[in-house]
């Protein structure tokens, strides 16, 4: 049996291509907004593409705050994404709107000494191992789309990249993950933490 992973579908993000990188991994992939759906699955991603208050606010309207809590809760494993991460953290200099408080701190715009937003392929250096990295060689370029960013926190940060300031690019508390780069948009390497994910759905 293939594990049933949930893809959130709170009315933002590349639902179809996270589906599709889930599904090739192994995952059996359910893009959904309903929260009882997330009751007997067995891993679920966050993904998000826009702005912090706009998602935060989806959630709430949607009735998925609290049993995306309760998922987390209940330890099994979670992956967010991009924008998907960074509701993670308690908020963010882009909105007012508080963030969802799993992971300590804020996110920050990056600076304007460089092109906001940041758009592309950079390096992530590993800071610290994940079973999820496991294989993937430090300095890997992965693709990024995005204006703002967590800060390196020792306790939480698993990789790093530098865009007119280092930030974190992966971390890890317990069974959350979450990258601000787009694993389905970078090739092979993000198609092996989306297995390493899927691997420990099934588990």
């Amino acid at each position: 049996m293939r594990p049933r992973v949930v893809i959130l579908d709170y009315g933002m993000g590349n639902l179809r291509s996270v589906a599709r990188a889930v599904e090739r991994v192994g995952g059996a992939a359910q893009v959904t907004d309903d929260p009882g759906a997330l009751v007997d699955a067995d891993g679920l991603v966050v993904p998000g593409v826009g702005a912090f208050g706009a998602c935060m606010r989806n959630l709430a309207a949607r009735g998925l705050e609290d049993p995306l809590r309760a998922f987390v809760a209940g330890g099994r494993p979670v992956f967010g994404v991009c924008l998907g991460m960074q509701v993670l953290f308690e908020g963010s200099e882009e909105d007012p709107e508080p963030g969802l408080g799993l992971l300590p701190g804020k996110c920050r715009k990056l600076p304007s000494t460089v092109k906001v937003p940041h758009m592309g392929w950079n390096e992530v250096r590993w800071l610290d191992a994940h079973p999820y990295t496991a294989g993937i060689p430090d300095g890997t370029r992965f693709y990024f789309v995005h204006s703002y960013a967590p800060d390196v926190a020792p306790s939480l940060t698993v990789g790093v990249t530098e865009h007119g300031r280092p930030f974190s690019a992966a971390v890890a508390r317990g069974n959350l993950f979450a990258t601000q780069f787009h694993p389905e948009k970078s090739g092979e390497p993000g198609l092996a933490l989306y297995e390493a994910f899927v691997r420990e759905a099934a588990s």
